[in-house]
């Protein structure tokens, strides 16, 4: 059995993820002090309905699971602007099940960005007072247990869909990425929840289990979750286990690029937009990808990249921009 096949005794469901392009980025590569052919984007964007994103891939994954146990509604909670939510409403109702969301709030006034797609999407939406990671999953536990008393078979799903079945999505993408661009020197991936960088991870680990040279793994802190090394180190473990492969290397994280707080708008953030959306016409989002290349920018810049060409995975979340808070973002 080849690597690439190990996961596929999992269900499965397809969500239009997978198969995403490698483009060059050489305009901003010359920006950053880096040659041709030195800086590439990874267009997990492109993934799946309703605005795209890295969420399909693990939700491919889960879904396969839920169907599989018979649940009629899919339970999820984020930040007031979830990608998760917004991807796990899309996929919900590809699949003709129900989805529910709990939101870190306070509520705004009106609809917009994500929240705007998910109310269209159909989610119903429940909201706490404010943002806290512990909250929010205690929140969907308790969702899900009202809904289970209710007659209803929820499937619960934790922020960011970052399990260890989930992450399967990104054990296959370590895959397709060696295969797309051989001998890179770095990938950078916004760590968030952290089932991204952990399924990728544990898709090193069967690369390295074949003896084949394995990039290193840079994950940009965005403040999603505390202590999100030690998180992401749990599930690639987990991951590893699931996918047959030994087990992967620690998790490194780069600090420094969250600003006051999650969500929260920094002035190296915006400028990561600007020069990606100007140089290249690569739009990312304020609030994971924005941020994580902030921090590849600011390696670039100090001459701290490794040799080889440098992957930066663009995980998506775009529609977060159109959010009111975001307004200034495009500066003058």
């Amino acid at each position: 059995m080849r690597a690439s096949e190990q996961t596929l005794g999992l269900e499965r469901v397809g969500l239009g993820a997978g198969g995403t392009p490698l483009w060059g980025l050489d305009r901003l590569g010359a920006e950053l002090g880096l040659g041709a052919g030195r800086l590439w984007v990874k267009r997990d964007d492109l993934c799946g309905l309703a605005g795209g994103g890295n969420k399909f891939r693990k939700l491919e994954f889960e879904l396969g699971r839920a169907r599989r146990e018979g649940a009629d509604v899919v339970v999820i909670g984020g930040g007031a602007q979830s990608n998760a939510v917004r991807a796990s409403a899309a996929a919900a109702a590809r699949l003709g099940l129900a989805c529910h969301a709990v939101l870190g709030g306070p509520a705004p006034a009106g609809d917009s960005a994500n929240l705007l797609l998910d109310r269209l999407l159909g989610a119903s939406v429940e909201w706490l007072a404010a943002y806290d990671f512990h909250a929010v999953e205690a929140a969907i536990e308790a969702a899900c247990a009202r809904l289970a008393a209710e007659g209803r078979r929820p499937y619960r799903m934790p922020i960011g869909v970052s399990t260890a079945l989930g992450a399967q999505g990104y054990v296959h993408c370590a895959l397709e990425l060696a295969q797309q661009l051989p001998g890179a020197g770095l990938w950078v991936v916004a760590a968030g929840s952290g089932g991204t960088q952990a399924g990728l991870l544990a898709g090193l680990a069967l690369l390295a289990a074949q003896g084949r040279p394995c990039p290193e793994l840079l994950g940009v802190d965005v403040g999603a979750r505390p202590e999100v090394a030690a998180a992401i180190d749990r599930l690639a473990q987990g991951a590893a286990q699931l996918a047959g492969a030994p087990p992967p290397r620690p998790a490194r994280v780069l600090g420094g690029f969250v600003g006051a707080a999650y969500g929260a708008p920094t002035q190296a953030m915006a400028e990561a937009l600007r020069l990606c959306a100007r140089l290249e016409g690569l739009v990312l989002d304020p609030v994971y990808t924005g941020k994580a290349l902030a921090g590849l920018i600011h390696l670039a810049r100090r001459g701290e990249l490794p040799p080889g060409p440098v992957v930066f995975l663009h995980t998506g979340g775009t529609p977060a921009l159109f959010d009111p808070r975001f307004a200034g973002l495009a500066g003058p």
